[in-house]
């Protein structure tokens, strides 16, 4: 928490999804912490240590988003971690997401009211 509110992390190679996020979270009143690739996504971990991810599946390569959430979950995370996917990708149907570290997967595009109504319950 910063300043009394909840920190999001959001990793993504996109700067317009970027964009979008931030301006939906932080009107709701959480604070944005962006990355644009997994390494700069451990980077903002390692300092902010948010109280919820947010990455891509597919940040810069296939399932790079998946080996982020591996290293988070050896570091000993515990902040919820929900992979973005895009419709086309049949990730959500058929992975392990506790094995994985994760808390759960949401398509691409992000629908704002699902969105909000998950962090509401999962802060």
């Amino acid at each position: 928490m910063q300043d009394r509110k909840h920190v999001v992390l959001c990793i993504d190679d996109d700067p317009d999804f970027l964009h979008a996020l931030r301006i939906i979270l932080e009107r709701s009143g959480y604070v944005v912490v962006s990355a644009d690739s997994a390494q700069n996504g451990l980077r903002a971990y390692r300092q902010e240590r948010p109280d919820l991810i947010l990455v891509d599946l597919m940040i810069e390569e296939v399932d790079a988003g998946v080996n982020f959430a591996k290293e988070l979950k050896a570091l000993g995370n515990t902040a919820p971690v929900y992979i973005l996917s895009s419709a086309s990708d049949s990730f959500s149907v058929t992975a392990p997401y506790a094995d994985l570290g994760l808390a759960g997967v949401l398509q691409k595009p992000i629908d704002e009211e699902e969105l909000l109504a998950l962090l509401k319950a999962k802060l």
